[in-house]
């Protein structure tokens, strides 16, 4: 997401230009906004604490009424001989210590951003795409304790959330070598996802709004029935935006290029509601509700 500035006055660089359309439209729906989720890529810092000081004031509205819940991504975590997976230089140096000293989350350790949390119907698992999530890792354990431990009494919705498309996405990043996610992501995790019946995956990190069918193994299935999950990409938020591969791959229902957010709505434990919502008008662009017997 990011930040910006209305008039410009004391704008670092103009690097997320719809952030404050998001931030705006988030705003003028809080009456009907239980908790949000900001799915990583938080400020866009990148080492410079003023630009931390600059986004929090701007989600202040939000952060000031409701739980503001965030997860760890490249921008935060990232930086080589760090411990993170990757060894990019996206966090500028920061390591994650800015973001996970300013937003609290139920983690086990601070360093290792990932945790589990019930809300109402829901309950969240939380992943650290920038720590290793691979099968017989730590963070894998947590993952397969988290997906398989929630009482769907209780819980009836099951929701997992990680920064980086760990699933499916036909950004044109993940797509030009053929394998629409994160590589070994779906091959580690997607027996955890069936196993559990995730409801559906939520990602950040492509700068554009993807939906899938509810799937595996890249196949659609019925839904309904936990054979299949939902995955979500949320990914415009304010930062500029990515483009698609030329075709969509069978899997992918509904795409588009443009900045908006996402909005869960469990009515009940047999209906399930989502919407794409652009963040220009807060318009409803794409939906769809899962139904369980």
């Amino acid at each position: 997401m990011g930040k910006d500035e209305r008039d410009g006055s004391n704008e670092y660089q103009n690097y997320q230009p719809a952030s404050l359309n998001t931030t705006d439209a988030l705003i003028r729906d809080l009456d009907n906004t239980d908790i949000v989720f900001h799915i990583g890529d938080i400020s866009y810092a990148n080492g410079y604490l003023s630009q931390w000081d600059q986004f929090t004031q701007q989600v202040e509205p939000i952060t000031s009424r409701v739980p503001y819940m965030i997860a760890s991504g490249n921008h935060e975590r990232d930086f080589p001989n760090s411990g993170s997976l990757y060894n990019g230089t996206d966090s500028g140096g920061e390591c994650g210590v800015p973001a996970e000293t300013m937003y609290y989350a139920p983690t086990e350790k601070r360093d290792n951003f990932w945790y589990s949390m019930d809300y109402g119907m829901f309950r969240f698992c939380v992943a650290d795409s920038e720590h290793d999530w691979r099968e017989g890792t730590e963070q894998y354990r947590f993952l397969d304790r988290c997906l398989g431990t929630v009482d769907r009494a209780k819980q009836p919705w099951l929701v997992f959330i990680a920064h980086r498309v760990l699933g499916y996405s036909s950004g044109f990043f993940y797509g030009f070598d053929g394998a629409f996610a994160e590589p070994m992501a779906r091959q580690s995790l997607e027996g955890l996802w069936r196993r559990h019946r995730v409801d559906v995956a939520f990602y950040g990190h492509v700068h554009q709004y993807e939906r899938t069918c509810p799937v595996y193994e890249e196949r659609c299935v019925p839904d309904g029935h936990g054979q299949g999950t939902v995955h979500v990409v949320v990914g415009g938020g304010g930062s500029h935006l990515s483009s698609f591969t030329a075709v969509a791959p069978p899997w992918s229902v509904y795409r588009e290029m443009d900045y908006g957010f996402g909005k869960l709505t469990a009515s009940d434990a047999r209906s399930l509601q989502f919407e794409y919502r652009r963040s220009s008008d807060g318009k409803v662009y794409d939906s769809f509700t899962l139904h369980r017997d």
